[in-house]
């Protein structure tokens, strides 16, 4: 299943993704949130060209990010692989949806792009055996782990490289049912490839990750864990649309704009 999470121009909603008979994509809405509560039809069915997709989840806790878990991506930027999953943390407030510019940071001269696959954590977990990870899943969605590189290397720890305003895009939905062992992730730049990677080359798998974060925090519903990023990783500058796309999942479209530009997104 698909879910996406949606506004009419309301209060946010949520809807299974679907098609009508005619082909065409439609939301189911779904009753409350899918996060605590089981999945139940209102029995509404709404175009997708009709809502604006929101971030699928903006998690109550934490985004938990992983660094270097491709050998390529350490190796380009001359870093070592780490023996142990390498973690930081972004705030909640770096989260954007589908279509949400990303606000370049004043403080920063080389933002870059990190297309990466996210995972959705769905039930309170903490000590997870790896064989179990699947039971505290959600689903997955798309994710852009937006860096300032240049602070990444000057301040030594993450927190403000990684975690400005709109740093975290998120979308366009959560798939419920996917094998993420081996799926592409891709990053485009105005319609040019500049990451191509593939799942099956992370140095720690979603089931590693899942159980090693959460022998540090207790995970709660809708945290979110993103899980490296390939190769490619360059920089996007005010002007730039960037689309994070994996196999199964969909796109994830943003637009980058400048701090004074308050123009709608595309």
């Amino acid at each position: 299943m698909r879910i996406a999470r949606f506004t009419t121009g309301d209060d946010p909603r949520f809807g299974a993704v679907g098609e009508d008979q005619d082909g065409q994509t439609v939301l189911a809405v779904l009753e409350g949130d899918p996060l605590y509560k089981p999945v139940q039809l209102t029995g509404e069915k709404l175009a997708l060209d009709e809502v604006r997709l929101l971030a699928p989840v903006i998690p109550r806790s934490k985004v938990i990010g992983v660094g270097r878990n491709y050998v390529d991506h350490a190796a380009e930027l001359g870093n070592d692989v780490p023996e142990e999953p390498l973690l930081f943390l972004k705030p909640n407030t770096a989260v954007i949806g589908p279509d949400d510019p990303i606000v370049m940071f004043p403080a920063s001269d080389e933002i870059h792009h990190e297309a990466e696959l996210a995972v959705v954590i769905g039930r309170i977990a903490k000590d997870v055996p790896r064989e179990r990870v699947p039971e505290v899943i959600l689903g997955y969605t798309c994710a852009n782990d937006v860096t300032a590189r240049d602070l990444q290397r000057k301040d030594g720890q993450w927190a403000r490289a990684k975690g400005f305003d709109s740093s975290c895009p998120l979308g366009p939905w959560i798939e419920t049912d996917l094998d993420v062992a081996d799926l592409s992730v891709r990053c485009v730049v105005n319609g040019e490839a500049r990451q191509v990677g593939r799942t099956s080359q992370m140095v720690f798998d979603v089931p590693t990750l899942v159980s090693y974060i959460s022998s540090a925090f207790t995970l709660l519903p809708g945290d979110v864990i993103l899980t490296g990023t390939p190769a490619g990783v360059g920089p996007i500058q005010a002007g730039d649309h960037v689309v994070v796309s994996i196999e199964g999942i969909g796109l994830l479209s943003n637009q980058v704009v400048a701090p004074d530009d308050d123009a709608p997104s595309p």
